[in-house]
């Protein structure tokens, strides 16, 4: 169905679009079907808007009689490009309300926005300064009537414009094939904007369907899918529709993709995957899980108490040293108050995070018998940060495989820890809320290991479980658990190893894609990272203490659910510091330190790493 293009009334019914009905019947039932299809509510919503206003006065003028608006969070509208060449791809759920919120809210980052729309939009004479027309219906000679407006779009991109672009062409529709309501396929003439104008791809995805009524009318007609439109336009009234925005994709990287089909292909699933997006807060923090559960925390031990232990200690156990931060190493007998004191710090940093025990302060049978390496503020008299480290060879000679927290985590016997050799495992770290502005105390938690590594050479490896909150979407952590499984190049070592509560894997997919696409995703995990910054935009990608220990050359061996740590996902990670890029392991051990870490195990022994180097 279609409206004319008079002036006074452009929801008049005149045209037929093959409906087995003359001319002049429709004009005898045009008032009839005009209450039916909800054309009259729309043309007194039309009329009630100043003549005079046109393009962003008009939106906007309508946005405010509708009562409608956009339910996107300040971080997102910061991903919106405010000046450059762009291209925003957008999923297509209700046929016309998701293009006058996008536009609309557009124009309210920059002026230079138009969208590549049906011409029939063109009816509306507020609206043309906005669109460049195109004939979406196909048939006898739309490709050529094509032709122009694609030369008026590259034009407008070519002086630096922003384009909105509906790929689908189509309003989404209940497919029976996998009963899932999308997009219809979309057009590859997409490919062509891509290549041609060099612009960078912004994708946009509007979360919600049209109703049930409409999607059972589709199956009977599309006509009569087509007819419901405005009705679905109408109930979309008082209402914040969701909407999430990607990142913006480099023009460079899209066109490096061979095949036409394979480039708008990515660029659905980019804009689908933003469905799975975790729900945060504008700080970009979840609440934690299960909070009315929490035990309240404990209280902060005395200043006093803490400076005594510190002073206590002998000067041979201080690591490294920053400005005013110091790097130390304490066994539990000898910092009682202090460890009381870290484990309440761990709770309440692990809180703010997602994950944490629960209980009033976070300390395990295992810190008795661990070194602890902290972070002491001489000014301020505090904790900064602590790390807990295992030396998997003593505490295996005294308390068995048992000994190690890992184990509680992945069930091992000691044929993992023989082929290992001597290692330190690495756990429960963390830096306090107040000082993760900044880089410094966590290079120095690190320059501290570094410096431990020097005074004790024999510890090559480094293993330990590292977390993947709860604040990461469940489809973020499959990809970052299934990724970093695929490109694990220890299979020897990974086979000795078993999650006591596996992260459940089944079929990857994304709703509204091919689920192959998914798959060969996880074969590159840079193209993962990009895709989980999207998705979680709070925690900021991937882990930083993940993405640390993959820096440092290390490897996942399996992935854990935690259970009793706000069912955190963990991951085992092992790094062959004498397989470290040099560069990097100088940074932690000093040049001298790290060329002696490196004579003292010249040649390497043959390990599992050998195996597929």
């Amino acid at each position: 169905m279609s409206t004319s293009i008079t002036a006074s009334n452009p929801f008049a019914l005149t045209e037929n679009l093959g409906w087995p009905l003359p001319r002049p019947a429709l004009h005898l039932t045009e008032r009839i079907a005009g209450r039916l299809l909800a054309l009259d509510r729309c043309r007194t919503i039309y009329d009630g808007i100043p003549a005079h206003l046109t393009g962003r006065d008009f939106l906007g003028r309508l946005v405010q009689e509708l009562g409608v608006s956009l339910e996107a969070g300040a971080n997102e509208m910061q991903r919106i490009p405010a000046a450059g060449p762009t291209i925003v791809v957008a999923n297509h759920p209700f046929g016309a309300m998701e293009g006058i919120l996008l536009a609309e809210m557009l124009l309210r980052i920059r002026p230079d926005v138009k969208i590549l729309a049906n011409h029939l939009l063109g009816r509306f004479p507020q609206m043309r300064e906005l669109l460049i027309p195109v004939d979406s219906f196909g048939g006898a000679g739309a490709t050529r009537r094509n032709l122009r407006p694609v030369r008026e779009a590259l034009r407008w991109l070519g002086g630096g414009g922003l384009l909105v672009v509906f790929p689908a062409g189509e309003v989404s529709h209940l497919r029976l094939p996998g009963r899932t309501i999308t997009d219809p396929p979309w057009n590859e003439n997409l490919a062509g904007l891509v290549r041609s104008s060099g612009a960078a791809v912004l994708p946009v995805f509007f979360a919600g369907a049209n109703s049930p009524l409409f999607q059972l009318a589709g199956l009977l007609h599309p006509r009569l899918r087509t007819a419901l439109l405005p009705r679905e336009f109408l109930n979309k009234r008082h209402r914040r529709m969701p909407v999430r925005i990607g990142s913006p994709i480099a023009n460079r990287k899209l066109v490096a993709m061979g095949e036409d089909a394979e480039l708008v292909a990515y660029l659905r699933l980019r804009t689908y995957l933003l469905a799975s997006r975790a729900p945060t807060s504008e700080a970009g923090v979840s609440a934690p899980p299960d909070a009315g559960r929490l035990e309240p925390l404990a209280a902060a031990q005395p200043q006093e108490l803490l400076a005594a232990e510190v002073e206590a200690l002998p000067a041979g156990q201080v690591l490294a040293e920053s400005g005013l931060l110091v790097a130390l190493q304490a066994d539990a007998r000898q910092i009682p108050y202090l460890l009381l004191e870290i484990g309440r710090l761990r709770e309440l940093t692990f809180r703010q995070a997602g994950e944490g025990t629960g209980r009033e302060i976070d300390l395990d049978r295992f810190d008795a018998h661990y070194t602890h390496l902290f972070l002491w503020n001489r000014e301020k008299l505090e904790v900064v940060g602590a790390y807990r480290l295992g030396r998997t060879d003593e505490i295996r000679a005294r308390y068995g495989v048992g000994g190690l927290y890992s184990h509680t985590l992945f069930a091992y016997d000691g044929e993992l820890l023989d082929r290992l050799g001597p290692a330190l495992e690495l756990g429960r770290s963390f830096v306090r809320p107040e000082y993760q502005r900044h880089f410094a105390p966590l290079l120095l938690l690190w320059k501290g290991i570094g410096a431990f590594v020097r005074r004790h050479p024999r510890y090559r490896m480094l293993f330990g479980p590292v977390s993947i909150s709860r604040d990461y979407s469940l489809l973020s952590r499959r990809l970052i658990a299934d990724s970093l499984q695929e490109r694990c190049e220890i299979p020897e070592l990974a086979r000795l190893v078993r999650a006591r509560t596996p992260l459940r894997r089944g079929r990857l997919g994304v709703k509204g894609c091919d689920p192959k696409l998914a798959r060969a995703l996880c074969r590159n995990f840079d193209e993962v990272a990009e895709v989980v910054a999207d998705l979680d935009p709070g925690p900021g990608g991937i882990p930083v203490l993940l993405r640390h220990y993959l820096g440092l050359g290390g490897q996942v061996l399996a992935f854990n659910v935690d259970r009793d740590f706000s069912d955190v996902l963990d991951g085992l990670v092992v790094v062959d510091l004498a397989r470290t890029e040099r560069k990097t392991l100088e940074r932690y051990l000093g040049r001298n330190g790290a060329a002696d870490f490196l004579r003292h195990h010249a040649p390497p022994p043959a390990s599992d790493f050998d195996a597929c180097a």
